[in-house]
């Protein structure tokens, strides 16, 4: 090898090893340490995280350690950890529960070693809103006016690789605001830390990233970046959609796969029957989508190839321990799921409401 091939090959290798540094820095701590993790969730190891939780919706970790988990109907979070009695680590004030509104979706601020800052979903009196507050402190309404009702308020809230919040929405049960630009509901936003419309959305000065969304209940991430949902269907077809800005996903015209109008809606990569879904929580790792279904009662494992697209759904757990609503993968590669069977519309068992850990092999 001459001097001048030895060369470049080092520069090569500087500027690759340069790139994937600059990568894993510029994502947020909980992307970069998913990503590193190895192993695939163990669905046979099931591992008791905590019990008699009333309603957990959202579930997000910290990076000191342990998961928030928020309880819809109290307004409570609290502070779960495996081997730790749970601790309540901050009450949300204004949370008026009522049908399937409450303390809804949390997440972490990617900075908050820096910040300290947790977000949150709720519906008040007149409204869903996003407040942010420290653990200490007292909450700053962020974004307000998402329409509330007794169904249909979506409430999943968690940051992008690109430090974005996003925020998944229902149509309150008006299926007209799905299509209306200029409302909040039926969509996809996506918002800066302080609740402003992020900039390089599809419009300027709008939050909405995208529409046609009849109930938003999942979001999650992929190893290249790219965004998937849950979304409850109405009588006929649950869904996951690949989200991809400006796009407009059907509802209240289309259900589940359709007429696209010539390319105005975009087809879901998945659809189930209503019974065998009312898919909730999403999360991904080892290129597999896991999807905690209420109604159907089971976790369904969806793998996923190289470009995006999704194969051939595979119920696990099925009726083993009732409704689930959430799923998140940990930072240490293990999936937690939460049940749902305190919600008003599940057979409650000894224990209920329950955090479980399945963990990375």
């Amino acid at each position: 090898m001459t001097s001048t091939l030895r060369s470049a090959v080092r520069y090569a290798s500087t500027v690759v090893i340069a790139l994937v540094a600059t990568f894993f820095t510029a994502l947020p701590s909980s992307f970069a340490e998913q990503i590193a993790a190895a192993g695939v969730p163990d669905l046979n190891a099931p591992e008791e995280v905590a019990r008699d939780i009333d309603v957990p919706w959202g579930l997000a970790y910290l990076p000191t350690g342990g998961a928030l988990v928020a309880q819809r109907d109290t307004g409570v979070i609290l502070r779960v950890a495996p081997g730790a009695k749970p601790e309540q680590a901050y009450r949300v004030p204004g949370v008026v529960a009522r049908g399937e509104g409450g303390l809804l979706g949390v997440a972490v601020s990617p900075k908050y070693a820096e910040n300290g800052y947790v977000y949150a979903y709720f519906t008040s009196s007149s409204d869903n809103r996003i407040v942010r507050f420290r653990l200490d402190g007292q909450p700053e309404v962020i974004f307000r006016g998402i329409a509330k009702a007794n169904i249909h308020n979506g409430g999943r809230i968690a940051f992008g690789p690109d430090g974005m919040l996003y925020v998944g929405t229902g149509d309150a049960a008006q299926s007209n605001r799905s299509q209306d630009p200029a409302s909040p509901n039926g969509k996809i936003l996506r918002l800066t830390p302080d609740g402003k419309p992020a900039p390089g959305n599809p419009t300027a000065n709008s939050p909405v990233y995208s529409l046609g969304h009849r109930n938003v209940q999942g979001l999650a991430w992929d190893r290249m970046g790219r965004l998937y949902a849950t979304e409850f269907g109405q009588n006929t077809y649950d869904e996951i959609n690949l989200i991809e800005p400006k796009r407009n996903y059907g509802w209240p015209i289309v259900e589940g796969k359709g007429d696209t109008q010539n390319g105005r809606f975009t087809n879901p990569l998945v659809t189930w029957s209503t019974r065998e879904a009312s898919p909730s929580g999403l999360a991904i790792t080892a290129n597999t989508l896991y999807v905690a279904a209420l109604r159907g009662e089971r976790l369904w494992t969806i793998p996923q190839r190289d470009d995006g697209t999704l194969g051939r759904p595979e119920a696990k757990l099925l009726n083993r321990y009732g409704r689930l609503r959430t799923a998140e993968v940990a930072p240490d590669g293990a999936l937690w799921v939460t049940t749902s069977n305190t919600d008003g519309r599940g057979n409650v068992r000894t224990g209920d409401d329950r955090i479980i850990r399945f963990p990375a092999r």
